[in-house]
């Protein structure tokens, strides 16, 4: 079973998530804060991480780049969540924003578990 971690400051985003990917067969671990998300990479070792890019502390940009330093997280991939995107720019660009994949809240989920899926099963994004 593929294990995701799913990183939000809004509690009814981690709640929904999760319903919707343990729905699908994952097995999902979830965090409100950055700081709890790289312990969480570093002990769990999820297959995927979905990161809010707006969150008190330390934002998902940092969380990103510490992930990144670290050998045992640096390749995990990680799908962006935002409130600073619209919708409409989420489609021109095809979800993917400065080399990341990123959606704009509110989420489509069904946009989201097709680039889950690639990512967790081809490699691939659409």
């Amino acid at each position: 079973m593929k294990k995701i971690l799913v990183v939000d400051d809004e509690k009814d985003v981690l709640f929904i998530l999760k319903k919707i990917l343990t729905a699908k067969g994952y097995s999902v671990v979830t965090t409100t804060n950055g700081t709890n998300a790289i312990a969480l990479a570093k002990s769990q070792h999820p297959d995927l991480i979905i990161l809010d890019i707006v969150m008190p502390g330390m934002d998902g940009g940092e969380v990103s780049a510490k992930l990144q330093e670290h050998p045992l997280t640096r390749s995990i991939p990680v799908i962006f969540l935002t409130a600073l995107l619209t919708k409409t720019e989420e489609y021109q660009e095809n979800h993917i924003i400065n080399s990341n994949i990123t959606f704009a809240k509110p989420i489509d989920t069904e946009e989201l578990l097709a680039q889950i899926e690639g990512l967790l099963c081809n490699g691939k994004t659409s």
